[in-house]
């Protein structure tokens, strides 16, 4: 048995250990509603000034030459030597004339990621060709963030280079554990020799920014080879980190079903391994940001934490530099105009919406003046870890528990188990409840009690 905070009992763990959201937007994606439909979606685009607002934009390539077995993403296996990247490109470039036919002006873009999938799947003039759709359509800001996910095991230098002198600034690369017999385990084979002449390229060629992607609770990990994998990224020193805990949803995700359960850490030993990686960080002059990232002190989100200005969304906790967000290609998410939307997870659907002159919009929700509110609460629980009153009443007008009359006995229940502290002014959360911050964020979701707790994953 492994207990790895002296409040942590076997007991409180199995008590907290429950499915929750993981609060990357709020209402949640499950009560997104198939009826919001590609006219809501142009609604929403013509609410955005590009004249005044900047934005930021998405843009998903799903194709991957494997599947890894943990993978919650929505990927397409294909071969590299096929042509459909560039088919896709010629569908993404549809799609954004679609949306940017919204605009009067070319928008000032603050951050731009590609995501994945495997983004350098696609080859160098491929990426020019994407590139340029962004800098003929929009005025890219000159501290603008613009970032990319890599795979390690199949970008070379050329493409790093290449990368660099479209603009890019900060790459993101997943590396989810080092130790052989979990890399086996879940079908992603890549040795620290590969990493470091990675980090090296990217060094080299003047990215700003690096950050690496983590896994905890993945079948056959302990706290010893966990140790280990930390030790080299540590000496490897990206300057970001993300530690995400694995999320067996193979009710969603069937390709988990190839993973063997037997073999993933149970509760306690899950959450020790992220309680010990997190001290290691820690004492190698990491900051902890949020509830599972970290970053070295000078990087713009440790200074976005400290500043209070740290942001949620489906790429996980990050800077707020855009009053709005679009997503480009199948499965992409966005929030404009007070709306979140999602394109069809299916690259065929995908190609037919736009064959037919539409917009590829699966489902989306408009949201309501309640949903704004709890959306700002969950925001300021899961990314500053605390809540003040004051704060809450200057913004929306009226006073906390007036507007949540039936909050107390939850924020009690948070408090008894020491997640919480209450004061006059507003509630804070412990060192201990920063592990658990999705359960006491959870007690202000309307809409979680009619929602299947089989759609989310388990809050250790």
């Amino acid at each position: 048995m492994h207990t790895p905070f002296p409040s942590l009992t076997p007991s409180l763990i199995r008590q907290l250990d429950q499915p929750g959201p993981r609060y990357t937007s709020y209402p949640t994606a499950p009560e997104w509603l198939d009826s919001f439909s590609e006219s809501d979606y142009h609604t929403a685009l013509q609410r955005f000034d590009s004249r005044t607002q900047s934005l930021s934009i998405y843009t998903h390539i799903p194709f991957c030459t494997q599947m890894c077995y943990y993978c919650g993403c929505n990927v397409t296996i294909r071969k590299r030597k096929s042509n459909v990247a560039d088919e896709y490109l010629e569908y993404l470039a549809r799609e954004f004339d679609q949306v940017s036919s919204h605009w009067c002006d070319r928008p000032t873009v603050t951050q731009i990621h590609w995501g994945g999938g495997t983004p350098n799947f696609l080859t160098i003039d491929e990426m020019t060709r994407l590139k340029t759709m962004f800098d003929t359509r929009c005025r890219i800001s000159p501290d603008a963030e613009v970032s990319i996910e890599v795979d390690p095991r199949s970008v070379d230098r050329d493409q790093i280079v290449a990368l660099r002198a479209l603009g890019f600034n900060r790459i993101s690369m997943g590396i989810q554990d080092f130790a052989p017999e979990v890399q086996s385990a879940i079908h992603r084979v890549q040795s620290v020799s590969e990493v470091t002449a990675l980090f090296a390229w990217i060094r080299h060629a003047g990215f700003k920014s690096i950050n690496v992607d983590l896994i905890y609770g993945l079948p056959n990990q302990n706290i010893a080879n966990f140790t280990d994998t930390v030790t080299e990224i540590i000496r490897l020193k990206p300057d970001r980190v993300a530690l995400y805990s694995y999320a067996h949803v193979p009710w969603l995700k069937s390709h988990q079903q190839l993973i063997d359960v037997s073999a993933l850490p149970d509760q306690e030993l899950k959450l020790s391994i992220f309680i010990h990686a997190r001290q290691l960080f820690l004492d190698a002059g990491y900051e902890a940001v949020g509830m599972d990232h970290f970053a070295l002190p000078d990087d713009e989100l440790a200074i976005a934490f400290r500043s209070g200005a740290l942001y949620r969304n489906f790429m996980g906790y990050t800077i707020n530099p855009a009053d709005d967000a679009i997503g480009l290609g199948v499965s992409s998410i966005g929030y404009i105009g007070g709306c979140f939307s999602q394109n069809v997870k299916d690259l065929k659907t995908y190609y037919s919406r736009l064959d037919s002159g539409q917009l590829p919009v699966d489902r989306g929700i408009e949201l309501s003046r309640d949903d704004h509110i709890r959306r700002w609460v969950i925001q300021s629980i899961m990314c500053q870890f605390s809540l003040i009153y004051s704060n809450f009443s200057d913004t929306f007008g009226v006073d906390f528990f007036e507007y949540f009359p039936d909050v107390d006995l939850h924020l009690q229940r948070c408090e008894s188990n020491g997640l919480v502290v209450r004061g006059d002014d507003g509630i804070r959360v412990t060192p201990l409840g920063r592990f658990f911050v999705r359960n006491v964020a959870m007690g202000f979701d309307a809409y979680l009690k009619s929602q299947e707790s089989r759609r989310f994953s388990q809050t250790i």
